[in-house]
């Protein structure tokens, strides 16, 4: 499936192919604190289709409890998250789902660290909606 993104304010954008059937949903506290919320939402894609429009993204490096290091992309003028990837020779890009146009139709097919969700965030289905602000 081939998804166009970009930052808030537009500064940066991209686009790329990726798997809809790899949508993934994480909990656990980076990144919940990388994202400002209660989890974060990514689908990967493949180094060779990723390409960036516009924008040059500033990298944050960030050490995991394992050792392993991970670069997460971000605008610097608005400051949203665009990706995370390995350091150096990434083979994937995590994309923030968010930031793509065709978020709607990239569904979670899977959730990880569970184990460091908010208990609340597993189910909102009894929390009041509004269609607006």
């Amino acid at each position: 499936m081939k998804v166009d993104g970009r930052c808030h304010c537009g500064q940066i954008t991209y686009e790329a192919i990726v798997d809809p059937k790899k949508v993934r949903l994480c909990h656990c506290t980076d990144c919940q604190m990388l994202t400002g919320s209660v989890y974060r939402v990514t689908v990967p894609a493949p180094r060779k289709t990723f390409v960036l429009r516009s924008g040059e993204p500033r990298i944050y490096v960030k050490t995991a409890d394992s050792g392993t290091k991970r670069a997460h992309a971000f605008c610097p003028k608005c400051g949203t998250p665009i990706y995370s990837a390995a350091v150096s020779d990434p083979p994937t890009y995590s994309l923030r789902v968010g930031c793509l146009a065709q978020r709607r139709e990239l569904r979670p097919t899977r959730q990880q660290w569970c184990r460091s969700a908010l208990a609340w965030a597993m189910n909102l289905e009894g929390v009041p909606q509004t269609s607006g602000q």
